[in-house]
């Protein structure tokens, strides 16, 4: 099971990769929030950072921290978001949030690709988690039956509207060996945005927070 502790741990731990001067991508989720709050002691350290939603928008504000635009950026330094599930080659699930498409951009964007997660997030083999995939609404239901050949069972999420305007189909009963195949092939069905896998981009380090404050980092 999750946990607060576990995932304030990982938060925290993930400041040592904050450079004075630098811009910094955030992502979303309760894991991203505990970052975007350690952040607020640094914030007159950094000139800004670009949210990959608009509820980490409002929370950068919230804490003193200036929101930009990527087109106004160019390229990141660092990008801090958290997972769903992550392997041990640091491909993700994302997007439980629904935040998915724009944590991908920011994501691919920046040079380095710092994720943060409670230690039950770790996984030999991607699927537990059902997968997000971000869908024009007009596309529904041929992505969903797109999904069924894939070897998914997908489901609407109801109620949901991403930043976007758009939906989310959540694909359940996948084991996902290769995670780089199945992100291509799904990004290919027509009307698909994008999916919550990110191995073609995937994380340069995970940083696992345990409930007694500890952490484990993996990758550089």
């Amino acid at each position: 099971m999750s946990s607060d502790a576990a995932k304030k741990a990982a938060a925290e731990a993930a400041l040592k990769y904050v450079r004075p001067g630098n811009l910094i991508g955030i992502g979303t989720g309760s894991t991203a929030n505990y970052f975007i709050d350690a952040l607020a002691d640094l914030r007159n350290d950094i000139p800004g950072a670009v949210p990959s939603s608009e509820a980490s928008a409002e929370r950068l504000k919230a804490v003193g921290i200036e929101v930009l635009d990527l087109n106004t950026t160019g390229p990141l330094p660092l990008y801090v978001d958290g997972a769903d599930e992550a392997n041990p080659q640091l491909h993700l699930i994302k997007g439980g949030g629904a935040a998915l498409t724009r944590e991908k951009i920011v994501a691919g964007a920046s040079t380095q690709f710092v994720c943060i997660a409670d230690d039950s997030k770790r996984v030999d083999v991607l699927g537990s988690f059902p997968l997000p995939v971000e869908v024009i609404p007009m596309a529904r239901s041929f992505v969903a039956r797109e999904l069924v050949k894939l070897g998914g069972d997908p489901e609407y999420r109801e109620g949901c509207i991403t930043d976007n305007g758009n939906i989310i189909l959540d694909v359940h009963n996948m084991a996902i060996t290769d995670a780089c195949a199945l992100e291509a092939a799904i990004n290919q069905i027509p009307g698909v945005v994008t999916n919550g896998l990110f191995a073609a981009r995937p994380a340069d380090v995970l940083i696992l927070g345990h409930a007694d404050g500890s952490t484990d980092t993996l990758g550089a």
